[in-house]
């Protein structure tokens, strides 16, 4: 198709001679038009582990095919979920193990259908829409609700990437390494890890990293764990010394650095960067569901080993941060000190590259750019920059002498909060939206169990901000307050959308498709698509998140002076 047929269709016409088939053209589907705007997105799947052909549509579904196919899928799913156990996930589970111990593992089982809920969402749209999450949101929800989402991730995700290197840094003192030497190096492989222009590269060198924590099983096994303590913690929820304020809060932390946003910008430009189309949908549900497992094991393991170093030094109770973890642990038993803080600098180092990756993602769907790991740098210079920029800015910013880290750190535990639950919505609302993934929309059931995680992650959130903001506040007389609001709020809700749903006339029947159309149906162009028409009740449910964006920004602004101010 000629550029100037692309560029009418509403799509960027960005090197059209790049991919196998002709740009914005569905593969499988002749004639029809999809919403990919980076023509470097169709073609071969280029994975790690394997690389499946464009032309390859009619292979034997054999089990030996299956793994195959599996193998070359793998990636967005487990490169998702272990780049979130990163520097500060690492400080919070260290954190929770130290203070109590075993017993906030139950938390952390309880993840896990929230992250595969969550993400699965994600890999519909990826593979459906052909377009990044940032893309998506702008395009159907506006300019205004797009900045006030994406704007704020930039910011949270800068953030974010300057916490990490404050892990490199920790790791580094632990081997007496100064962070002036080990965090520029750190800069320069995060770079060169991301710019070799070919996806396959990039994703062989992030399987490396994910292979380096695999020192968490070894870790764990030195620690001496209490087999049967762990069990009996996983499946009874409890706090050793009760559900204080200190406890209430920690586990809204281990929610919190677990489910993040940029978890839900990463994995769905990821996959549309590695060209997953909706017929392997299952293999990257499977990729996904690994992750999350991988993420917990990786969490319980910390956590655990926390617990030992705070029992073998008499320091229950008295976290500092994670590089103190790595010193109790090499007084109690010096190897694992050493395994804990290459733990810490891997981590770090796997989720700055994902988290830097995911903004530059989202720049390049919010200004039209190129933004693929299949280009080379003189391809996507614009990509490349937005990478290196962000990390050489927040790789400075550690090196200052007397930067407001600590602030920094608290700033991204209350943006977080700030934008989970609203990322949730926006989530939702994409996979409820027929124009955007047609046979692929949401069920019944999934909305209502989505629903119940949007409604918790609301109330982690408001607890968050709540304490962040006013830190003498009473986190379980807060928790029980706003447990009541939102079940009120909750019920209210679904009288009004009843009331509402009896009134309004009923929809027409929608198409049916049997599982070949559902494999080959992809989004048509963004241009081409109607125009959102929200319901009265979703109006409301959208102006009161406005609200609280507005309200949670005001509050975080002046919280930050404060602080400044000493």
């Amino acid at each position: 198709m000629p550029a100037q047929q692309e560029a009418a269709a509403g799509q960027p016409a960005v090197d059209a001679g790049r991919p196998r088939i002709e740009p914005g053209r569905q593969p499988n589907s002749p004639g029809r038009q999809s919403a990919v705007l980076d023509s470097a997105h169709l073609g071969d799947i280029e994975g790690a582990l394997g690389r499946i052909k464009l032309t390859d549509t009619d292979q034997p579904r054999t089990l030996k095919i299956r793994l195959l196919t599996l193998l070359a899928i793998v990636g967005p799913g487990l490169i998702v979920m272990v780049g979130d156990n990163d520097a500060g996930g690492v400080a919070t589970y260290a954190q929770a193990g130290q203070n109590y111990g075993y017993s906030l593992l139950w938390v952390l089982l309880l993840l896990i259908p929230v992250l595969i809920v969550n993400q699965e969402m994600v890999v519909r749209l990826g593979a459906v829409t052909g377009v990044g999450h940032a893309r998506l949101i702008n395009e159907r929800f506006g300019r205004g609700w797009g900045w006030f989402s994406v704007g704020d991730l930039f910011v949270l995700n800068f953030l974010t990437i300057v916490t990490e290197f404050i892990g490199i840094s920790l790791a580094a003192a632990y081997f007496g390494i100064s962070k002036y030497i080990v965090v520029p190096l750190a800069s320069v492989a995060l770079v060169a890890i991301m710019a070799s222009g070919s996806f396959r590269r990039w994703e062989r060198a992030m399987f490396v990293f994910i292979a380096v924590t695999l020192l968490q099983i070894p870790m764990l096994l030195l620690s001496h764990p209490d087999w049967g303590r762990a069990a009996q913690s996983f499946v009874v929820p409890g706090v050793t010394g009760g559900f204080t304020s200190d406890a209430v809060l920690l586990i809204i932390a281990l929610v919190g650095t677990t489910v993040a946003p940029w978890q839900l910008f990463f994995q769905q430009s990821n996959i549309v960067d590695k060209r997953i189309t909706p017929r392997f949908i299952g293999y990257e549900r499977a990729d996904t569901a690994l992750g999350a497992v991988v993420v917990v094991v990786g969490a319980a393991a910390l956590t655990m080993t926390a617990s030992f170093a705070a029992h073998a030094t008499d320091s229950v109770g008295k976290f500092v941060d994670a590089g103190e973890i790595a010193h109790l642990l090499g007084q109690a038993h010096q190897p694992l000190g050493s395994i804990f803080a290459v733990v810490l600098l891997d981590a770090s180092i796997i989720g700055a590259a994902a988290v830097t990756l995911a903004t530059s993602y989202a720049f390049g769907d919010v200004f039209g750019i190129k933004h693929s790991l299949h280009r080379g740098f003189r391809d996507a210079k614009q990509f490349y920059l937005s990478y290196i920029a962000m990390v050489v800015v927040a790789a400075v910013i550690v090196l200052v002498p007397g930067a407001p880290l600590g602030l920094i750190t608290t700033a991204v535990q209350a943006l977080a909060g700030l934008l989970l639950p609203s990322a949730s919505v926006f989530l939702l609302l994409l996979c409820n939206d027929p124009q955007v993934l047609g046979p692929w929309v949401n069920k019944t059931w999934l909305n209502v169990v989505a629903g119940v995680i949007v409604g918790i992650l609301l109330l982690l959130s408001g607890i968050l901000m709540a304490t962040t903001l006013f830190p003498d506040l009473d986190v379980v007389t807060t928790t029980g307050a706003l447990a009541v609001v939102l079940v009120v709020l909750a019920v209210l809700t679904g009288i009004v959308l009843r009331v509402l749903q009896r009134r309004a006339p009923a929809p027409p029947p929608g198409p049916v498709f049997d599982t070949a159309q559902r494999d080959h149906w992809r989004m048509p162009p963004l241009a081409l698509l109607e125009p959102v028409r929200w319901s009265a009740g979703t109006k409301l449910g959208m102006l009161a998140l406005r609200g609280y964006l507005v309200l949670g920004a005001i509050l975080l602004v002046v919280k930050a002076i404060q602080l400044g101010r000493g």
